[in-house]
């Protein structure tokens, strides 16, 4: 069967058996990777994959069933819908209607389009130029550049029809330098439609790497603190979830109840984009049409990120942010581009203003150093000490411990160098971010 044959079978079964209700979530990628060491191929791999996910609503409830091939249509829904008898859970399970999209115009990415072994020769010239940057680069642990074109469609029996396309590529370096018998390891990455444009990427691989010589903790105790923009859009991602409608309804977020309450310093705003410009979409994973949600205004909660169903039991309208864990996943919740928005200050204007403190530029151990429930956290990192506004030395060896919260309400100043991370299961970023104080455990 095609597509869209086994597509119509399997709505026309649901309805004939009793569903309410059938969607059907597609996701296809063919995807290109390579990674180099030593100027030669060491992984290389061309993967071209379509997921199938069939959900129908069968007595109000949610049932999910996965396949990758057309094939037996009937056993798919039959599986759906023995999976909605399953479910316990009472909640209204709605789907999108019918609807149209914003226009979005994304950029143009020719690295897509290139042969394989102009893609190979990237990487190789990558780790050829990586090399050539600084004498102290002795080898590199990694480098690898990667291509790809998504397509997502959502189609359902109410009449929802979404389809979008996507072309993405990413580079990423990991230069390993050496100054007598120590070394020191850093990566950087640079995502988009001009990772042929790389030296920005090994310049700061270098950079991070050679800032970590000679380290050493700091005494314990409390210090200002100036989070690197890397880092504190890493710390963002890890809290992310206690602004999920779905983690506040469960009572697994401390901002239940807080909409309206200052939860952030007057410098912090927080987006969900789903248009910001490298990275918009058309609409969420349930097909919903994406909007611009303000999350946070000048520290003031203004509420959390919806799906439908989220949306319905609090009575308000989705703010596009359904998500799956990937083809096979159930909906849940997930941002687009969630980030922190820069204030005025560059980074060196913040260093100065630090005074005298740390300067966070790594922080590691999150799977298991952090409570988003809690938001607590207790962290190993490295950084850099600051005394009169000046860079003295490395420092590693220690921890950085506080509440997200409790730090997000005494942000000084919010920097002007905003910086996102890879996509993923949502993007995050934010700026550097000046902290009046974070406990540091050291010597």
């Amino acid at each position: 069967m095609t597509f869209e044959q086994f597509k119509d079978e399997c709505f026309r079964l649901a309805l004939e058996n009793g569903c309410e209700a059938a969607e059907v979530y597609s996701v296809s990628n063919d995807g290109f990777s390579v990674n180099v060491l030593n100027a030669e191929i060491i992984k290389y791999s061309v993967e071209r994959d379509n997921g199938f996910n069939l959900r129908v609503i069968f007595g109000g409830k949610s049932g999910y069933a996965y396949t990758e091939a057309f094939e037996d249509p009937e056993s798919l829904v039959a599986h759906a819908i023995d999976n909605a008898k399953a479910i316990e859970n009472t909640d209204e399970n709605p789907m999108q209607d019918s609807c149209e999209y914003p226009v979005i115009e994304r950029k143009p990415n020719p690295v897509v389009d290139l042969t394989e072994d102009e893609k190979i020769n990237i990487a190789l010239n990558l780790e050829r130029d990586t090399l050539a940057f600084d004498d102290r680069v002795n080898r590199l642990g990694y480098c690898a550049v990667s291509t790809g074109v998504s397509g997502k469609h959502i189609y359902n029996t109410k009449g929802l029809h979404a389809d979008a396309e996507e072309k993405y590529s990413y580079a990423v370096v990991g230069p390993i330098l050496r100054q007598g018998e120590e070394e020191r390891e850093a990566y950087a990455f640079k995502f988009g439609p001009d990772v042929m444009q790389y030296d920005e990427i090994i310049k700061e691989s270098v950079d991070n790497a050679l800032m970590q010589f000679n380290a050493k903790p700091v005494e314990s105790g409390e210090y200002r603190v100036l989070l690197r923009n890397d880092v504190a859009g890493d710390l963002l991602q890890a809290f992310s979830s206690m602004f999920f409608a779905d983690r506040v309804q469960k009572g697994l977020s401390l901002l239940a109840g807080k909409k309206g309450e200052r939860i952030a310093s007057s410098a912090v705003t927080i987006l969900d984009d789903p248009f910001e410009k490298d990275n918009p979409r058309e609409f969420d994973d349930e097909g919903v049409p994406s909007v611009l949600t303000e999350v946070v205004k000048d520290g003031v909660l203004q509420g959390y990120l919806y799906n439908l169903k989220t949306a319905l039991k609090d009575g308000v309208q989705s703010t596009s942010n359904a998500g799956r864990g990937g083809a096979s996943a159930p909906v849940d919740t997930a941002p687009s581009n969630f980030y922190i928005v820069k204030g005025e200050k560059s980074y060196n204007e913040l260093v100065s203003e630090l005074d005298s403190g740390l300067i966070i530029t790594e922080l590691s151990g999150m799977h298991a150093g952090l409570n988003p429930v809690s938001g607590d956290f207790s962290l190993i990192a490295k950084g850099l000490l600051v005394e009169g506004g000046n860079i003295i030395r490395s420092v590693d060896q220690i921890t950085c411990a506080g509440n997200f919260i409790s730090m997000m309400t005494s942000i000084l100043a919010v920097g002007s160098d905003l910086r996102f991370g890879i996509p993923g299961f949502g993007r995050f970023g934010s700026p550097s971010l000046l902290i009046e104080k974070l406990v540091i455990a050291g010597k």
